[in-house]
């Protein structure tokens, strides 16, 4: 384990597998030790996953239908932790009863991507525009880059724009990831 120092000196997502039936378990064990031992600022969150289900719970006396909310485990048998990955916070998670290691090759931890956190929904970014509808924008990468456009459009989650871009001689619609394109 000596070259896990090389791995990351900043906080990432990795993920733990667990002993299925046990993420609560190292959820609550590693978070006492993290605060116990102060290490807040190295092993700094721990999630497990779930998406809220409803469920039939049958009928009651009268007749009428029953339903109840589930939390269902996305990953069973996996626990997510943001941590910077040292020899110290290694063992500490690697030594809690249930963890049978870390998601990656041998014994070396690989951290989620951007993509793969985002896919997830682990952890929501607020986008914030500096541009709204109407407004002029230029085209900063893309195939489309250095084109000037309106913005005619914005998804609600931000994430996607319409653009109205002059292309031979007619305006057309474009639809561009928001973080590609700057006001004028």
């Amino acid at each position: 384990m000596s070259d896990i120092n090389e791995i990351s000196s900043e906080l990432n997502w990795y993920v733990a597998h667990t002993y299925s039936g046990y993420e609560n378990k190292v959820k609550a064990n590693l978070e006492k030790i993290v605060d116990n031992r102060g290490l807040r600022h190295m092993i700094c969150d721990v999630r497990i996953p779930v998406e809220t289900v409803t469920e039939d719970a049958g009928k009651d006396d009268s007749g009428n239908a029953i339903t109840k909310e589930v939390e269902n485990k996305i990953f069973p048998s996996y626990v997510l932790v943001k941590m910077i990955m040292t020899d110290e916070t290694w063992h500490i998670v690697r030594n809690i009863r249930g963890v049978t290691g870390f998601v990656g090759p041998g014994s070396k931890p690989v951290p989620l991507t951007d993509e793969e956190v985002a896919s997830i929904g682990v952890e929501i970014r607020v986008i914030t525009l500096d541009y709204d509808t109407g407004d002029s924008v230029t085209v900063s990468s893309g195939p489309l880059k250095g084109y000037i456009g309106t913005v005619q459009e914005i998804s609600p989650d931000k994430k996607k724009i319409k653009v109205l871009v002059s292309m031979f001689g007619r305006e057309t619609p474009v639809e561009l990831d928001s973080d590609i394109v700057d006001k004028n």
